[in-house]
């Protein structure tokens, strides 16, 4: 594991470093994105559920721990927003991306916890904080945390304002957008979590939705 020693006072924000990852507008827009490195996590289940409630006290665990030995290296960085991707069973691929929420039982949904890493974090550093971290908390899910690419490259994306019960709101519109400009599923539903739906009201909940299109 190496992590090259450069002593200095700034903190990496990943939010504002990339800020155009983190943004999005009111109504849907085409944005390209760039090859990016995660934490990730994958598991099934309702999202209101203990599984997914244990995957994410899973992974931040790591998350944290890769900050603090990145800090004791002179490369500190704030953990970033928690994100997802969300897909289902191949019995469901006829359902429109604005309906599946509510016509697909929440048992059946597939979901990937990601938490972005900076650039400078590799996979040999990801392997041995989580050995670390799972001989202290003894959480046998955290063994599943690994290093995770993605590349999604053209996506469609909107802010959704509110709880996620009424995404699909959102959703029939950026479908629309994308059937208006001959766009193209490729790729898993995304979302970021701009606000932490563990402290905020709902109706304060600020979530991207993002969709990788062609």
């Amino acid at each position: 594991m190496t992590i090259t020693s450069t002593k200095t006072s700034s903190k990496l924000d990943l939010t504002k470093r990339y800020k155009s990852y983190y943004s999005a507008s009111n109504t849907p827009e085409v944005l390209t994105l760039e090859e990016a490195h995660y934490l990730s996590l994958t598991g099934q289940g309702d999202p209101n559920g203990d599984d997914f409630k244990a995957g994410i006290q899973a992974v931040f665990p790591v998350a944290y721990g890769i900050k603090f030995l990145c800090k004791s290296r002179g490369k500190d960085f704030t953990v970033p927003k928690l994100e997802a991707q969300w897909w289902f069973d191949k019995r469901y691929a006829g359902v429109s991306m604005a309906e599946a929420p509510r016509q697909i039982p929440r048992a059946a949904w597939q979901w990937r916890l990601l938490i972005r890493m900076p650039d400078f974090v590799t996979a040999e550093v990801v392997a041995s904080v989580r050995k670390a971290v799972l001989e202290k908390k003894k959480q046998p899910l955290i063994a599943e945390v690994c290093y995770y690419t993605l590349n999604e490259g053209k996506v469609v994306q909107m802010l959704h304002n509110g709880p996620f019960d009424r995404e699909p709101e959102s959703l029939q519109i950026m479908q629309e957008f994308m059937q208006a400009h001959n766009l193209k599923h490729a790729g898993d539903h995304h979302e970021i979590y701009l606000s932490d739906f563990t402290k905020v009201a709902p109706a304060k909940f600020r979530t991207i939705l993002r969709e990788p299109v062609q």
